[in-house]
């Protein structure tokens, strides 16, 4: 398994006033080291899926959601297949309805269009009216933001990450949890006791869960739902669309209509 590179941290800046965006590209198995900042920052990826790592819980999120780190939170961010990454700091005084720890937010279509027009503006719009406009409407839309359950809870490292990354590459992949017991070398009780108490979930769930997770991923980026549901593992389609509704309400295409 090719091994993660670590990018450099974001260098000494200014203090938002109130708010700065970072564009970056992260490519695959790629992350910023753990850090944290003197102020508030929210992590998202305009395309592909970043890895978040705070002190308290480790998940993955797709560009439906966002990550809400309040002020001094350490963290650390990696894509496993390279993103879009977008990080806008905000000043402390400017969010103190937002949540003291870290949060994962759902991020609507206007909040996403914000995102998007406000880096492309970074020192090349000469109306700082307009600037300021979108600003206000973005800490609008924060504090408007729903606060979700983690996309896809994951754990800190180790044998656990790895097994996690193995099974992220390959939704696909039958072995069973006495087959990956003794691929790490721990007994099937040890690994479903290790996992539920990292992960909050137990392997199964957490299986069922990252499918219908990289299922979003997949449609989104174009894939059918035929081939999506083979990729997966899934039996036939109708197998797939009837998992994918039971758990989010809607087919997937309605709910990436929903989505767009």
């Amino acid at each position: 398994m090719t091994a993660w590179g670590s990018l450099q941290t974001p260098p000494d800046a200014p203090a938002p006033a109130p708010l700065t965006v970072r564009a970056q590209s992260l490519p695959p198995r790629s992350y910023f080291p753990e850090h944290a900042h003197d102020w508030a920052q929210m992590v998202y990826a305009t395309s592909g899926v970043l890895t978040v790592a705070t002190s308290g819980a480790s998940f993955v999120i797709s560009p439906e959601q966002a990550v809400w780190l309040p002020v001094g939170a350490p963290h650390r961010v990696g894509s496993l297949h390279g993103a879009e990454f977008r990080s806008l700091w905000i000043a402390a005084g400017a969010v103190r309805s937002l949540p003291a720890r870290p949060t994962v937010f759902r991020v609507a279509a206007l909040l996403r269009a914000l995102i998007v027009e406000a880096a492309a503006l970074r020192g090349g719009e000469p109306d700082a009216g307009y600037r300021g406009r979108v600003t206000a409407l973005i800490l609008d839309q924060l504090r408007r933001a729903e606060p979700i359950a983690a996309g896809l809870p994951w754990p800190a490292g180790g044998a656990l990450g790895r097994l996690c990354e193995a099974l992220y590459e390959d939704p696909a992949d039958p072995r069973s949890a006495q087959d990956w017991g003794r691929e790490l070398g721990m007994s099937p009780r040890t690994l479903s006791r290790r996992f539920e108490a990292e992960v909050g979930l137990s392997l199964r769930s957490w299986r069922r869960r990252m499918r219908l997770f990289k299922a979003i991923e997949m449609l989104g980026g174009g894939l059918d739902v035929t081939r999506t549901a083979l990729d997966l593992g899934y039996g036939s389609p109708s197998a797939f669309i009837y998992a994918f509704r039971t758990e989010m309400g809607a087919s997937p295409q309605a709910y990436l209509k929903g989505a767009g």
